[in-house]
């Protein structure tokens, strides 16, 4: 009878988790920011560590979003990656990896390259859509047999592009770059005028016209809650104009999109500062909002390398940050129907 029971209880165990797992959606996480640290040619930066993943899963944050420069991956335009900086970058994905945890490779150029001492916006009469797309076709080719890649981030925070479809052009020659190396690893496309959330629909809202020949594109936005909601929080609460919903009311037009096109949709960066309790409940009202729509993000920012930045969520002498227990109240978003919340 004893052994009876205890597969019962066995068996109702492994059912829970079952249905938990069943009802868990995306997972949500954190940047971790180091290696688009520095000037080219200078070592002020560097790639996140072990203890760095294990005390983020501890937390119940599975996903990490690694920001890297293109110049320091690829020096050379339509040359060969790096060997040191690919070695550093498979390291931390492989640590990743025997955690279970979950990573986006965040080409964190804004729609740009260095060549020398001047910048050249992508497609815009220096650096070519064929450039980037060779960068990002060499990549897949050596992370496409990894299991723990959630997604390719095509490119951070694209701006003061030429046209409105300058972004949407150069995305789509990534895609079909990236497809005729690898078929299966979802690709991450960031929105127009630094992928706001809040003017998604009448800057980013065409990117639904993007093609994937494998169905499997990730749509990204970004969001603050200061006033000009570029999250430098350089006011007090007062002096930003904050209020309780002004971060649902910030992503609800990126979220309506989804759901009106049948799109899947991530929030890469969100952030509050450390210094006043009252950004709090917005920071959790807001991840509320997206969870219950399916939408999962990963907070800006964490990394060895931040100091005192107030946003930062990397632990202290070991002490936690106060953002801490309001993110990890959030690891998975819902799983949801199409309808609009």
């Amino acid at each position: 009878m004893r052994k009876f029971l205890s597969s019962i209880i066995i068996l109702i165990c492994i059912l829970s988790i079952s249905v938990k797992a069943q009802k868990a959606g995306a997972p949500f996480g954190v940047n971790l920011a180091g290696a688009e640290f520095g000037k080219i040619g200078t070592d002020h930066y560097g790639y996140p560590t072990t203890a760095e993943l294990d005390y983020f899963k501890s937390k119940g944050l599975t996903l990490f979003r690694l920001p890297f420069k293109w110049e320091r991956l690829q020096p050379e335009l339509n040359g060969a990656l790096d060997a040191k900086e690919l070695k550093s970058m498979k390291t931390f994905v492989d640590e990743a990896a025997k955690r279970n945890l979950l990573v986006i490779l965040d080409m964190h150029n804004y729609a740009r390259r260095h060549v020398g001492d001047s910048t050249h916006i992508i497609n815009n009469g220096v650096i070519t859509a064929a450039q980037v797309a060779d960068a990002w076709q060499k990549i897949a080719t050596e992370f496409k047999s990894y299991k723990n890649i959630w997604a390719y981030g095509l490119m951070n925070e694209p701006y003061n592009m030429p046209s409105k479809m300058a972004w949407f052009d150069i995305a789509q020659v990534i895609i079909n770059s990236v497809r005729k190396i690898d078929t299966k690893t979802p690709i991450l496309v960031g929105g127009d005028f630094w992928s706001s959330a809040s003017r998604w629909q009448e800057l980013s809202g065409h990117l639904k016209d993007l093609k994937d020949p494998s169905n499997n594109l990730i749509f990204e936005a970004h969001v603050y809650f200061d006033e000009d909601a570029s999250g430098s929080y350089k006011r007090s609460y007062e002096e930003e104009k904050a209020h309780i919903n002004v971060g649902v009311d910030r992503v609800k037009p990126f979220v309506s999109w989804l759901k009106e096109n049948n799109k899947r949709g991530f929030v890469g960066e969100y952030g509050i500062p450390d210094n006043d309790d009252r950004w709090l409940p917005i920071l959790e009202k807001t991840l509320t909002y997206l969870k219950e729509n399916g939408v999962n993000g990963t907070y800006w920012a964490a990394g060895p390398r931040w100091g005192k930045y107030i946003l930062s969520v990397e632990p202290r002498a070991g002490v936690d940050r106060p953002q801490m227990p309001s993110l990890s109240k959030f690891t998975h978003a819902d799983v949801v129907s199409k309808k609009v919340k």
